[in-house]
């Protein structure tokens, strides 16, 4: 089932999220509508709160920002797709790279976010597997963004206060839903 995806304003957004105990059918479940909701909108992450639940888990499919003509090698294959249950960043390290992000929750609004290009995150899987795993580049970099959603930060949170007054008529017209997107989105 799509589920509608938070927009910029909602206080769920804003608070850090609670861990999840134990596998359910609640959870499978939360975890399918979570992957029919990115596809649908063409994500390349989800985490709960930005469908409304205040739980810790994320899923990503970075895929899509893998140059067509580009290699990758087999860690990004088997990497790039992957749920996060309760996740911990336990290492960051590496040089600090800029990347342009955006967000499915603030649309039409990009910025330029300074990030570690390596971490290491222990986390479990839909299988409730534990997994511990060091990511590098541009997975990291997804992996970075999702998992600063379950702790209520934002992109926009870590952009200068300049480039923030800069695109704040457009946050406050997305917090008042005055923005159409091709996905379903729920606004205050």
């Amino acid at each position: 089932m799509i589920l509608p995806i938070l927009a910029y304003g909602h206080p769920i957004l804003r608070k850090k999220c609670k861990s999840i105990e134990e596998n359910s059918e609640e959870i499978k479940s939360l975890i399918s509508n979570m992957w029919e909701t990115m596809y649908n909108a063409e994500g390349v992450g989800l985490a709960a709160p930005q469908v409304g639940v205040n739980k810790k888990i994320f899923i990503i499919d970075a895929n899509p920002l893998f140059p067509k003509d580009q290699e990758i090698s087999d860690f990004e294959k088997l990497n790039s797709k992957k749920v996060f249950i309760n996740p911990e960043i336990t290492e960051m390290d590496g040089d600090q790279c800029y990347f342009n992000e955006g967000c499915l929750s603030i649309p039409e609004i990009r910025a330029e976010i300074k990030r570690p290009n390596m971490i290491k995150v222990e986390f479990l899987d839909e299988n409730f597997n534990h997994n511990s795993v060091i990511f590098k580049g541009l997975l990291a970099r997804v992996i970075l963004h999702e998992n600063d959603h379950i702790n209520g930060v934002l992109f926009t949170d870590k952009i200068s206060s300049f480039k923030r007054k800069i695109i704040q008529n457009k946050l406050d017209r997305i917090k008042k839903g005055k923005i159409e997107t091709q996905y379903k989105m729920s606004f205050l």
